[in-house]
């Protein structure tokens, strides 16, 4: 190996070291955050259970009150 190489040699080495360690963070931090996309799907399904329910809740009482009103004007109109 020549005298001119062993710098170009030092910096190849340094530079695929370095990529690798990255790497490896990378999947560290990675392995981290498995249970993120889980925990956000969860939290969304409770947001839509609590927002169906509360929709159903203001359905039925307007129902029941179109039901008492209409079931009113019949009877008036019946006398």
């Amino acid at each position: 190996m020549s005298h001119r190489s062993q710098p170009l040699l030092r910096a190849y080495v340094t530079t695929r070291t370095l990529c690798g360690s990255m790497t490896q963070l990378g999947r560290h931090v990675h392995r981290g955050q498995r249970g993120e996309g889980v925990i956000s799907a969860a939290i969304a399904v409770l947001i839509m259970a609590f927002i169906g329910a509360g929709m159903w809740l203001a359905f039925d009482r307007m129902f029941n009150d179109t039901t008492d009103r209409t079931q009113d004007q019949v009877e008036l109109i019946g006398r």
